[in-house]
């Protein structure tokens, strides 16, 4: 009688050690089951293939892919003004170009932000995405981390092709080696702060539409309320403040950040003057904004999903 008393307490503790996939009567599932690490790299790389519309219908495909031509265009001109008239250097800096096209970035950003996010919110799926064994973070993780490499991969691209048009037209090599190694690094940057601001925003509104309308109305105005106030105290002999102001704005915090540390001209024609202290307090505002960001997500997905 022991024996057989023992037997019915060994079946659940042998289910739980596998509860990951439930038998509610469709067909039995025996192969590996590759855990919660294989499930947040798989939601990762289908938000960035989401982003540029691959494994989608074609109209998906449109909108991001017209921006990235638009935005890969320039480098091409650039390259052949350099050669046909001989310039020693490219008419735009490696670091200057993602301000340049800033509309441009704004507008993908814009577009992609509430594709990783909205769509999930309107349609009520993220039960079965917070469903064991992945957790909340892990999505957020996921979803920020697509939308991030997805931004980097198209500003890290539009800087190769300024570097190939660059060595086409026979310019200085060491040169345009250490310009292209800081355009890099400033497409970091501005891919993670602008995914911070635009996956926030997004993640407010399950309305894909208004999510796009908030993010470009947010970007604009505060670059143009930075933008005029910055102006305004450096008009009026407050240089100092105005430099800081003028951070307030995504695209004068990195390009400041770009000054201060690689020493380059400003993408605003402005002079940025703060120093060690100054290139200190841009970096740890991109910190803020970039911990920020992902702790109002982490905040705003506590609640979606619970009944």
């Amino acid at each position: 009688m022991a024996e057989n008393s023992a037997v019915p307490d060994a079946a659940p503790a042998a289910a739980q050690s596998h509860g990951v996939i439930h038998d509610i009567g469709f067909r039995h599932y025996d192969g590996e089951r590759l855990g919660r690490g294989w499930i947040v790299r798989s939601l990762l790389v289908e938000t960035f293939r989401g982003v540029f519309g691959l494994g989608r219908p074609a109209k998906a495909k449109i909108m991001p892919w017209v921006l990235v031509g638009i935005l890969f265009a320039p480098p091409l001109i650039f390259a052949l003004i350099a050669v046909l008239l001989g310039l020693d250097e490219l008419p735009l800096s490696y670091t200057a170009y993602p301000q340049a096209l800033s509309l441009i970035v704004s507008l993908f950003v814009a577009s992609r932000a509430p594709y990783c996010v909205s769509r999930d919110l309107r349609h009520g799926v993220m039960p079965l995405y917070l469903s064991r064994p992945m957790r909340r973070n892990d999505y957020v993780f996921a979803k920020f981390a697509g939308l991030a490499l997805a931004l980097f991969a198209i500003l890290a691209a539009a800087e190769t092709l300024l570097f190939v048009g660059a060595l086409l037209a026979k310019l200085a090599v060491g040169a345009q080696i250490t310009g292209y190694l800081q355009g890099l690094a400033v497409s970091v940057l501005y891919a993670l702060v602008l995914t911070s601001i635009g996956l926030v925003i997004a993640a407010a509104t399950p309305r894909r539409g208004l999510g796009v309308a908030a993010i470009i109305t947010v970007l604009a105005v505060v670059a143009g309320v930075a933008a005029v106030a910055s102006e305004l105290l450096i008009y009026n002999g407050n240089e100092t403040l105005g430099n800081y102001v003028g951070a307030l704005d995504p695209y004068g915090l990195v390009d400041g950040i770009a000054v201060l540390w690689f020493g380059v001209d400003s993408a605003f024609g402005r002079e940025v003057t703060l120093g060690f202290t100054g290139g200190v307090a841009f970096t740890a505002a991109v910190i803020v904004v970039v911990a920020g960001g992902i702790g109002l997500l982490m905040r705003r997905y506590r609640k979606v999903g619970v009944a």
